[in-house]
């Protein structure tokens, strides 16, 4: 999922500024159904159970906002980003991950994947969001749930999110299956897979 607006904060190596929000997704946009939509966390929990929450559940959990760039894949970042909305920390509160646990895959609809190391997943920063620049998301830009992780590549944040699954290994999520970096790191230009081996 590449994304990302206009600012004045230091550009990651490679990337030029581009203006609005540019809509990118593999894919069609998912049809939202209130009445079955969950986010689920499971795998390797602390407890050993799955977890669920309504959209309602998930909207009356504390909230914050962020600030940021998004810098895509690509080459371009957009500026001046307000996301509301769950930090990811929360998720770790409420369902712990076991002790042996070190990435997390976040899964959207269509099946679509990412993967993360659990640091980036519990940033201070990345976060659950549900509304962009004061209105709720549009369906285009991942509603009812974006998950956004501002210090990465903006594949690694799925729109349309789905459920988050710990894992004691790492494994590759979509965009790393098809030649994309596995850490993807904007400030250290890891774009691409071949980077790996560097």
């Amino acid at each position: 999922m590449r994304c990302v607006v206009v600012g004045t904060e230091p550009l990651p190596p490679g990337q030029r500024r581009v203006k609005g929000w540019p809509v990118s997704h593999y894919g069609p946009v998912p049809r939202f159904r209130q009445d079955t939509w969950r986010l689920q966390v499971f795998g390797a929990t602390a407890s050993g159970t799955t977890y669920a929450w309504t959209l309602d559940e998930i909207a009356a959990l504390p909230t914050t906002t962020i600030t940021t760039d998004l810098h895509c894949a690509s080459g371009t970042t957009t500026g001046d980003h307000e996301f509301l909305g769950v930090p990811a920390a929360t998720v770790w509160e409420l369902a712990p991950p076991g002790p042996r646990v070190t990435h997390v895959m976040a899964w959207a609809e269509y099946g679509y994947s990412a993967n993360l190391r659990l640091a980036d997943f519990a940033s201070p920063r990345t976060l659950m969001a549900t509304h962009h620049n004061g209105e709720q998301l549009t369906a285009e830009h991942g509603f009812p749930l974006r998950l956004v992780v501002p210090h990465l590549y903006g594949y690694k944040g799925p729109k349309w999110l789905r459920g988050i699954e710990y894992m004691t290994q790492d494994r590759h999520g979509f965009w790393e299956e098809r030649g994309y970096h596995n850490i993807a790191d904007p400030w250290a230009g890891l774009r691409y897979s071949y980077q790996e081996d560097e």
